[in-house]
């Protein structure tokens, strides 16, 4: 006789006998035996003090080093206020500069305006330009109010006025270089 044999002959196991014998026994506990404090010397503090059990988890563990990491946050700010400050006082310069460029340059156009008012090219844009906007506007409040003024409608304004400018520009360069040229 087989040794499984033998062993099919005998009493049955029950399910939990089966499944406790089938693991490793559970590991004995530990008991925690410390108090909340311990004595932990604090080297930089003028006096011996009791400190937490949890004193190596803390992110700040000495008034020295929170005082440091105070001065070390006032020193960062300070470098960030001075860095701000610097670009502002570099942007305020490009913006002096560039502010008398844009003002040299409408002068020029102004001076230029006025050397050539008479010029009959001038004087034919200025009423078109007059005369343009105004009926544009006339048509857009009629549209608004008929409440049939539609993005198709702009659009198709705005295409026009474009194709129209195009043409006034091409128009108005061969008037000053053929027959009215401009006054400097």
């Amino acid at each position: 006789m087989s040794y499984a044999e033998a062993a099919a002959k005998g009493p049955k196991q029950s399910p939990e006998e089966a499944y406790a014998s089938s693991r490793a026994p559970a590991p004995p506990q530990v008991e925690k035996t410390e108090s909340d404090t311990t004595s932990l010397v604090d080297v930089d503090s003028p006096h011996v003090s009791s400190v937490p059990a949890d004193y190596e988890s803390q992110r700040v563990k000495t008034t020295t080093q929170a005082t440091r990491l105070e001065h070390e946050a006032e020193d960062k700010a300070r470098e960030a206020a001075k860095r701000t400050s610097e670009a502002a006082h570099e942007t305020k310069e490009k913006a002096k500069v560039g502010g008398k460029k844009a003002k040299a340059k409408a002068k020029e156009g102004g001076r230029k305006l006025d050397a050539n008012r008479d010029n009959p090219v001038v004087i034919a844009n200025g009423v078109i330009l007059l005369v343009g906007s105004g009926a544009l506007g006339l048509a857009a409040y009629k549209k608004y109010s008929e409440g049939t003024l539609d993005w198709k409608f702009a659009g198709t304004t705005a295409a026009a006025v474009g194709a129209f400018a195009l043409a006034d520009y091409f128009v108005s360069q061969w008037f000053f270089q053929n027959k009215y040229p401009p006054n400097e």
